[in-house]
């Protein structure tokens, strides 16, 4: 039976509020379907089989108590097919839309049935469809199922079951009854709701299953089959504790984002889609209907082969053994199965699979790996595990549902039913229909009708209506539509789609398109499944680009191609069953997954699958719903890279070994039109690209007539870069080079280059190439050509430039060295030497220079280092530079030549010296040969040449060059005969004399100096000399004194006429500078005769340096007294006339003293006049005292001007507004201050009068003041009063001290014991009885007006006595009960003792202070608390006042003003009590007079402190509800009085917060087997009591695992926990192999409470079945790399596990054995290009258990880029010679170090297309001879040895071989390359003959 090409159409029920679910058909191996369903309630057992039979399908269903065996079959007859869409998976985001598919026809059916399921189903659901008969038909059938369905519903009813399944089938297909009662109108239908519905292969890999239904006609009926019914003796509550105890913690495994729980929870739809798939899986039913005779397939083993995906993972399938599954083009005998369970039966359908992104390479079996579950898994669904590991069938789970014609909600999910178990399956239920090839068309999948009555505003279902136009009022298009389904209709236009901008799935199956005019799609932004099958559209090129589209069907038109725009995210392309004949125009599609062609004309073309594999990319993984085939990927991936360009230009797919050459015509046909007239292209190509290094393009143009003359072409490029695939390339800014570096952003993409031809000024299109995708670089950088520029010649700067391939690296700085390398001798290192530029040397002339560079990455990686050569380096021409003349141009100097000598060795180089002639102004020769001259006489005037000509040691002469000298000066003038004329002696005259040669003499100057030694020889700078002297003009010179004892120095500096200076000279003295003895050659007195003035003395001392002279002053009464001596003026030269000096005359005396002691002669000065007496003045004038009131004020004055007579005084008053006065009768010397001079100032005014009348200026003293008064002071200080207790004190006092202020009064008691107590500030001071037996101090501070305080007195009193004891008030304030009452009184008379107090209760209150006989007496203490007897009657109070010595006073009587009020209604320790589980008891304490009605309340206070109060709670009893859950209780009391009055309500504090009741697992088990490998999987068992299943209904959040592994092996003592183990399935590992593995579960409930965990523990894991998983082969995939393989092993601990390596040709299962490679590494050789390299890996486990062999192989191994490059370059020319070496004398006895060089000739080893020879070359004495000549014919081949990698033989037959050597083995890879080459290019020799294998 051969597939038939099925298309997916829409499901629009998912969305529905009544959900209707689909069937779906396995297409692909016709396995035969089962229905899943799920429990309601879970109280009965449910048993729901489903067989193919005779061709009529019939499900039923039974009542509770009842083992059910469900036969179905359905006869089917060819319908159209179609395809429908499902909802659900638009929701959840997935990328593939799951392919439902429904069921149609030409009889379009009715809207009959509802879906009914339980609202409280968790997830797992049946549908099926239903079928209304035409009219006038019976249906027995139907009438029969239709009165069992009465009698199951109302068993189902009294059980508490709401709802049962019907079928019947009609006219061939599948059709539910309607009942007459419409509340039991239900149907069960069949849901495929996974991420993406798929199915498996023949081979076990998944399918998108597009299969599209078939629409039912009124063909022949079949018969049904009926139910048969058991018994069951199971009760309820049994059936419910195995449920909980399998599936209670299966929710946890298939989490939902919150994402999709808010959608679903949102939406009672989408809830109720999230209820449809069980383990995330779709459920498919899959009929098969033959077209004419029939024949059936057993699907018996298919099914038992699937049934292990029960357990697996959500989005994992497992791979069914390929013997299990029969395959879909192979008829067998058909089989008839039933299927009888005991349990509720579940039920899966053979087909289901999982999404796209579900993992679909585990192995079959518990312990498949698995991956992340898909998204689209309802976090209320659970997975089922079988109980069963052998098994091999799906199951699903049958549901009966109730009709909700509202909706329902996922909120009140039920737990599911316990797993079937398959240990009772005897035999297949489902039969599989095979057909022949002419009803490959005849498959059909059954579509349930909508229900349209649900009010969906975003789901349109206008199905089968006859709609024409879209604006019509029938299609009531609305912006808010996601899911519209038009299908079936007449629609032929798009008008008014523009509205559906939201739209998500868009049906328009089945109209009238004929392929124009979808334009209007461009504004459904949003839609992701388009389905335009069934319509008559001729092109797809009106489709435009939909950027969210995922699945389009356009199958069934009149398509003759799928050009159309590019779609980025289309994973489903379905075009079967069109006239699609070519690939040309395919279109973009990077992310398509799937492509269906059936029944196109393109399948006729060879390799369909390669070239679709070509066009679409590598996401491609079915064709036509099957796995790609190995060998059409393998063809595909040798096709060159432009291929898929070719493809959709229009170039026909050919053979693969001609696509090269086929695909290149094709081009060159398309460019032929394009190019020069004249030429064609020869070679238009791409390298290989390596990220970092440079991709070379070739492009070759070649005349056509060659005979014809015509201009050079020029060519431009520009490169691209595009995507994985070669489609939409982008240029790149800058690449317009003939290479080009691809980047690292740029691996894994492919580059094209166009090259456009420009002949001279004319610029043609261009031509491309494109290349294969970009490899990534080794990161090891190489150096691609290296130069060294420059001139080499000695001096020169020479650089060196490389050229880089990073290959991937990140670029650094490379290490850079210059090497010398002389005449045979190594290179040595230029030290220094570094940098990309070097200066040539003298050291370098004859020697090579060598650049060596290595290049460096950032990384630290270090290429290979390359080295570029210089030729020998040549000395440069002799030249000199920088040539001059040293020295000064003058008479008598020598001069020197010099310059600056470069080219090579310096030979005899020539000087000259030539002098300009003075007429003529030329330069005349004067001397040669030295580089030195001595100016003379004739020079002066005249310039100086100096020539030098440069020699070298060769003799070679260069350039003279010259230097001129300036003119040569006259010599300086010179100083000759100098000499000292005079006496040396101290104040002496001396003069100089000399002799000046060099011209006239001019100003010559003359400087002396003083020296402390005397040597002719000395010069000016080495003699220490001192200036004493100018420099001057003068000759002459007059000793000082400061020359005294030093030498004379006379400095003459010549100076000719001109005025230029000549060196100067030196003369001493002979003897030093004598003195003279000590004299006075003047003495003389200045300044004027007058008292006070200052006289001053001079003199004038010679002879030598001056000692301690003498000074005297002296007073002369006349001229001839001989004086009086001055001692104060002894030895000062002034003098200041004091008064005693007035009228006599001064003389001063002088005797002079050398230094040395000597004294000379003294002299004598009189002056002229007499001292004169000074005017009258007062020097100073001052004030003594202080400016304080009382005190006495002195005046201090210095009279001067002679003698003082009767000076005036007078004291003057300043006050403060400035006015100032005369002090009356103050003119003495002495003032005291009185008050009224306070704040004013004082001074004094004194005119002074000398004794002779004479008056002076008079004087005024400075201002004191201003006056401040004196300190206040108290002069008297008494108390006045009695010292009485209640007496008053006050005092007097006297004050002064200024104006007086605010004096401070302090009265202090003090008592016996000397204790102070402060009592007032007043001015008098009332005695109290604290002041008894006291004393009073005052305190008086006297205080000025201004603040001023003056010194305190104190004045103490007697002691105080006591007065009388009195009583003076007594008040009873307003009384209240349990008030204290405090009499408020006051006493009177000393110090207070114990009164007498008495209480009494009365009846009336006192008129007068006069108790009455029937007083009451209460109490004698001071206060009195009011009781409750005390309320409404008065209380009297009587005080007898008492002192402290015991003496009474007289009593006094009070009464309160009104009765003894009662105290308000309170309440005290308000508490709230726990007095059993779940029911509280308020308490409270009342107080307040007699309680009244007290009221009660309760609140809840929630965790964010709101309180609430609680309807109805009225009583201090009161019992939680579910809504107190998570809250405090708080417990209300209000207290009342009994006369009515309410006090305050009162609450307790809040109670601990409520929770039920903890849900709890009663135990744990272990689902799986404890070995390596397995899945473990933990189930809780829940306890029995109904409390406990509800806690656990209501409250449970989640359950929590941790998987823990034992410390020791085999020990369950201590365990110790996994990393991110934390689900209820573990995969065991290796390293559990031993211990024991420990499962514990924690149940958390909403509130975040967590109980005790559970756990349960395996025996110690068994090691598993050894194997190798992943394997794979890393390396480059060059023949000289070296691969390793690598995977993981599993399987115990591994032991000595084999590996053999082998070789395979491409396309051939033929594996050709390596010798001796057993390694986990393999180096590969030459003989391996061409051949895939495979490991075939055995795992062998310690114990010596043998695994499943595994292999593993490389591409292709192709030749390294630099040995294909020169191997190329070599077949080209089709002739080329080797030079190898032969062992004449090679033994095979001989080792390899036996056979050294001494052994090995030259050959040349020739070869070109025809043959291969050997020559061995002539000598001297011998000609050239041919050793061995052959042909490649047959069994000619070539040779290499592994373990000799220089070694190779060449076999002509098999008597003619050669055993051939080279140096490296890069050049034995060239020469075996280049043989084979040439042999199978040439010669045809198949590689295998020329490897000999």
């Amino acid at each position: 039976m051969e597939d038939c090409p099925l298309d997916s159409g829409p499901n629009a029920h998912l969305q529905s509020p009544s959900p209707v679910a689909s069937m779906e058909t396995s297409a692909d191996f016709g396995a035969s379907a089962a229905f899943r369903s799920q429990s309601i309630e879970g109280d009965e057992e449910e048993q729901f089989c489903c067989a193919a039979k005779d061709g009529v399908v019939d499900p039923r269903h039974t009542t509770s108590n009842a083992d059910v065996s469900l036969s179905v079959s359905v006869a089917v007859t060819p319908y159209e097919l179609e395809e429908t869409p499902t909802e659900r998976n638009v929701e959840n985001g997935t990328a593939i839309g799951s392919a439902t598919a429904s069921v149609t026809g030409r009889s379009s059916l009715d809207k009959a049935g509802q879906l009914h399921r339980s609202n409280r189903s968790p997830g797992i659901a049946s549908s099926a469809t239903k079928h209304v008969p035409p009219r006038g038909q019976s249906n027995s059938a139907g009438s029969a199922t239709s009165r069992a369905y009465h009698r199951s519903s109302s068993s189902a009813a009294m059980m508490g079951r709401k709802g049962a399944t019907n079928f019947s089938t009609s006219d061939g297909g599948i059709s539910p009854t309607n009942t007459t009662n419409a509340s039991h109108s239900t149907a069960t239908t069949l849901k495929g709701t996974a991420s993406s519905l798929k199915r498996r292969s023949s081979i076990g890999v998944t399918t998108i299953c597009t299969d599209p239904p078939a629409t039912p006609s009124t063909g022949s009926s079949s018969t049904s089959r009926t139910l048969s019914q058991g018994t069951s003796s199971k009760s309820n509550s049994s059936v419910v504790d195995s449920r909980r105890a399998s599936l209670s913690s299966l929710s946890t495994r298939l989490p939902a984002s919150s994402s999709q729980m808010q959608k679903w929870s949102a939406s009672p739809s989408k809830a109720a889609c999230s209820k449809g798939s069980i383990l995330g899986r779709p459920t498919s039913l899959s009929l098969q209907s033959p077209r004419a005779s029939s024949k059936t397939v057993s699907s018996e083993t298919s099914m038992r082969n699937s049934l292990s995906s029960l357990n697996c993972p959500a989005g994992t399938v497992k791979k069914p053994a390929k013997s299990a599954i029969s395959s879909p083009r192979t008829p067998s005998s058909s089989t008839k199965a039933s299927f009888t369970t005991h349990k509720s039966a579940s039920f899966s359908s053979l087909s289901a699979s999982t999404s796209k992104y579900s993992s679909s390479n585990g192995d079959a079996g518990v312990g498949a790996n698995r991956k992340k579950p898909s998204s689209i898994d309802a976090a209320s669904s659970r997975r089922l595990s079988s109980n069963s590991q052998s098994s091999r069938s799906i199951l699903c789970k049958q549901t009966t549902s109730t009709s909700t014609p509202e909706g329902w909600s996922g909120s009140s999910a039920k737990r599911p039913s316990s797993p079937l178990s398959v240990d009772k399956v005897s035999s297949g239920l489902i039969r599989r229909k095979s057909s022949t090839s002419e009803s490959r068309d005849s498959r059909f999948i059954a579509l349930p009708q909508v229900d349209a009555k649900a009010g969906d505003d975003v789901r349109l279902d206008l199905r089968g209506q006859k709609v024409r136009s879209l604006d019509c009022n029938l299609a009531n298009l609305t912006p808010k539509l996601e899911f519209v389904y038009l299908r079936d209709n007449k629609l032929s236009c798009l008008t008014g789609i523009e509205i559906l901008r939201r739209v998500k799935v868009l049906d328009l199956s089945f109209n009238e398109f004929k392929g124009a005019g979808f334009e209007p799609l461009v504004n459904c932004k949003s839609l992701q499944q388009l389905y335009l099958a069934g319509n008559q559209i001729t092109s797809l090129s009106s489709l435009p680009q939909l950027l969210n589209l995922e699945f389009l069907s356009v199958a069934q038109n009149k398509l003759k191609s799928l050009a159309m725009a590019s779609q980025p995210r289309l994973q489903v392309l379905a075009a079967s069953k069109n006239k699609i004949s070519t690939l040309k125009g395919f279109p973009n599609l990077p992310v398509l997954e799937h492509l269906r062609l059936e029944e196109n004309p393109i399948l006729d073309m060879s390799h369909v699958e390669a070239a679709s594999i070509l066009l679409v990319g590598p996401t491609l993984k079915k064709f036509n719903d099957r796995d790609l085939p190995l060998e059409e990927q393998e063809l595909a991936c040798q096709c060159p890279a432009h291929t898929a360009w070719c493809i959709r230009d229009g170039w026909n797919f050919c053979n693969v070994p001609d696509a090269t050459e086929s695909t290149m015509q094709f081009l060159l046909s398309q460019w032929s039109g394009m190019l020069p007239s004249g030429y064609r292209v020869k070679m238009a190509e791409l390298d290989i690209p390596f990220e970092g290094e440079p991709c070379h393009c070739h492009f070759l143009f070649e005349k056509e007539n060659t005979a014809v003359d015509l201009p050079a072409l020029t060519l431009r490029y520009q490169w691209y870069i595009g995507g994985k695939m070669p489609i939409n390339f982008v240029p790149i800014d800058g690449a317009v080079d003939e290479v080009y570096w691809p980047k690292h952003e740029e691996i894994g993409c492919c580059l094209k280059v166009d090259c456009i031809p420009i002949l001279g000024e004319i610029e043609y299109p261009p031509i491309f190439a494109i290349s294969l995708a970009v490899t990534p670089g080794t990161g090891c950088p190489k150096v691609l050509k290296i130069t060294v520029e420059g001139e080499y010649v000695e001096g020169s700067v020479i650089q060196g430039h490389a050229d880089i391939a990073w290959c991937g690296g990140i670029p650094g700085k490379g290490i850079v060295s210059w090497l010398r390398r002389s005449e045979n001798s190594s290179p040595v290192a230029i030290f220094g030497a570094e940098d990309h530029e070097y200066q040539l040397t003298l050291d370098d002339v004859g020697a090579q220079i060598l650049l060596m560079y290595t290049p460096v990455t950032e990384e630290g990686v270090k290429g290979e280092a390359q080295l570029a050569t210089t030729p020998i380096i040549k000395a440069a021409l002799p030249h000199v530079s920088s040539v001059h003349v040293a020295g000064d141009p003058v008479e008598g100097n020598k001069i020197i030549g010099a310059g600056k000598y470069f080219g090579g060795n310096e030979g005899q180089s020539k000087f000259e010296w030539l002098r300009q002639d003075l007429d003529s102004g030329e330069f005349k020769f004067v001397s040669r040969g030295m580089t030195e001259y001595l100016l003379t006489e004739e020079d002066v005037g005249l310039r100086i040449m100096f020539i030098y000509t440069p020699v070298n040691s060769d003799g070679i002469q260069g350039d003279p060059v010259s230097a001129i000298t300036n003119k040569v000066l006259l010599a300086p003038p010179k100083v000759t005969q100098l000499r000292i004329i005079g006496d040396i002696i101290e104040g002496n005259k001396v003069a100089i004399d000399a002799t000046v040669s060099g011209g006239l003499e001019g100003a010559s100057r003359v400087q002396w100096f003083k020296t402390h030694y005397h040597d002719a020889d000395s010069s000016f700078e080495d003699a220490n000399l001192e200036a004493i002297s100018t420099s001057k003009i003068a000759k002459a010179f007059c000793i000082p004194l400061e020359a005294v004892g030093y030498y004379l120095a006379a400095k003459y500096t010549p100076v000719r006429s001109d005025g230029e200076c000549g060196d100067a000279a030196i003369i001493f003295s002979d003897t030093p500078v004598e003195m003279l003895p000590p004299g006075l050659n003047f003495l003389s007195i200045t300044g004027e005769f007058l008292e006070g003035e200052t006289l001053t003395a001079s003199y004038g001392y010679i002879g030598g340096h001056e000692g301690s002279s003498q000074y005297s002053w002296y007073l002369h009464e006349n001229e001839t007294n001989p004086g009086v001596p001055i001692p104060e003026a002894q030895g000062l030269l002034q003098y200041h006339i004091p008064k005693q000096a007035v009228n006599k005359l001064v003389s001063f005396q002088c005797t002079p003293a050398r230094d040395d002691g000597i004294i000379g002669e003294g002299r004598t000065t009189m002056g002229q006049d007499r001292v004169r007496p000074g005017s009258p003045k007062l020097i100073s004038l001052q004030l003594l005292g202080s400016a304080i009131e009382g005190c006495e004020i002195q005046v201090d004055k210095k009279y001067w001007g002679g003698d003082e007579g009767p000076s005036k005084l007078q004291w003057f008053l300043t006050r403060p507004d400035g006015t100032q006065r005369e002090i009356k009768g103050a003119t003495s010397l002495t003032y005291t201050i009185c008050s009224e001079d306070i704040a004013s100032l004082l001074c004094v005014s004194c005119e002074p009068i000398r004794i002779d009348g004479a008056k002076g200026p008079a004087a005024v003293s400075q201002l004191i003041g201003p006056v401040l008064p004196a300190p206040p002071t108290c002069d008297l200080l008494q108390l006045c009063g009695r010292y009485v207790e209640g007496g008053c004190l006050s005092f007097k006092a006297v004050y002064r001290g200024g104006e007086k202020g605010a004096c401070i009064y302090e009265w202090i008691r003090i008592t016996p014991n000397g204790k102070e107590c402060h009592l007032s500030n007043r001015e008098f001071l009332n005695l109290v009885s604290e002041d008894v037996g006291c004393r009073i101090e005052l305190i008086f501070t006297p205080v000025r007006k201004d603040g001023l305080c003056g010194t305190p007195q104190r004045v103490i009193s007697d002691i105080v006595k006591d007065a009388e004891p009195v009583g003076r008030n007594l008040v009873i304030p307003e009384c209240c009960e349990d008030v204290e009452i405090v009499p408020e009184k006051s006493y009177f008379g000393g110090c207070e003792g114990s009164g007498g107090y008495t209480w009494f209760r009365l009846k009336n209150r006192l008129e007068k202070p006069v108790l009455p006989e029937y007083a009451q007496v209460l109490t004698d203490s001071m206060t009195y608390i009011p009781t409750l007897e005390d309320v409404g009657t008065y209380l009297a109070l009587r005080w007898v006042p008492t002192r402290k010595d015991g003496k009474k006073g007289e009593p006094l009587i009070a009464c309160c003003s009104y009765p003894v009020a009662p105290a308000p209604p309170v309440v005290h320790k308000v508490a709230v009590q726990e007095v059993s589980p779940g029911v509280f008891m308020g308490e409270g304490q009342y107080y307040g007079g007699l309680e009244g009605k007290s009221k009660y309340n309760w609140y809840t206070e929630s965790a964010d402190g709101v309180v609430s109060l609680i309807t109805g709670a009225t009583s201090k009893i009161y019992q939680v509800t579910d809504n107190e859950y998570a809250c405090r209780l708080v417990f209300g009391y209000t207290p009342a009085r009994e006369d009515g009055v309410v006090g305050e309500p009162v609450l307790s504090e809040p109670s601990s917060i409520i929770f039920p009741d903890l849900p709890r697992a009663e135990k744990l088990i272990l689902n799986g087997k404890a070995i390596e490998g397995e899945m473990l999987t933990a189930l809780e068992v829940l306890p029995t009591s109904d409390e406990h299943l509800r806690v656990w209904e209501k409250f449970k959040r989640d359950v929590k695992y941790q998987w823990l592994r034992s410390s020791v092996p085999g020990v369950t003592d201590c365990f110790e926990p996994l990393a991110l183990q934390r689900s209820c399935s573990y995969k065991v590992q290796s390293k559990d192999i031993g211990f024991c593995v420990r499962c514990e579960c924690i149940v958390t409930d909403i509130f975040g409470r967590s109980a005790a965990p559970s756990s349960v523990t395996t025996a110690p894991i068994a090691p598993g079945i050894p194997k190798m998983e992943k394997l794979e082969i890393e390396g480059r995939g060059y023949h000289t790399n070296l691969y390793a393989v690598r995977g993981i092993y599993s399987g115990g601990r591994e032991g000595k596990s084999t590996i053999q390596w082998f070789r395979a040709m491409a396309g051939s299962p033929d594996l050709i054995p390596i010798p001796g490679e057993v390694s986990r590494m393999y180096e590969a050789i030459v003989d391996d290009v061409g051949y895939r390299l495979v490991a075939v890996y055995t795992p062998i486990r310690e114990d010596g258990l043998e695994g499943t062999p595994v292999s593993t192989s490389t591409e292709p191994i192709a030749v390294d880029p630099e040995v294909a490059k020169e191997v190329k370059q070599k077949l080209e020319f089709g002739a080329v010679k080797f030079e190898v070496l032969r062992d004449r004398d090679r033994s095979p006895m001989k080792s390899q170090q036996q056979q050294g060089l001494g052994s090995l000739e030259r050959r040349v080893l020739d070869v070109n297309r025809k043959r291969v020879k050997v020559v061995k070359p002539g000598s001297k004495t011998s000609f050239p001879n041919t050793e061995i000549r052959g042909t490649y014919s047959p069994p000619f081949h070539v040779e290499v040895f592994r373990n000799d990698q220089h070694r190779l033989k060449i076999v002509i037959d098999s008597e003619n071989e050669v055993d051939l050597m080279v140096q490296t083995r890069h050049a034995r890879d060239v020469v075996v390359l280049v043989i084979r080459g040439l042999a199978q290019r040439f010669n045809s020799t198949p590689l295998n003959l020329l490897l000999k294998m």
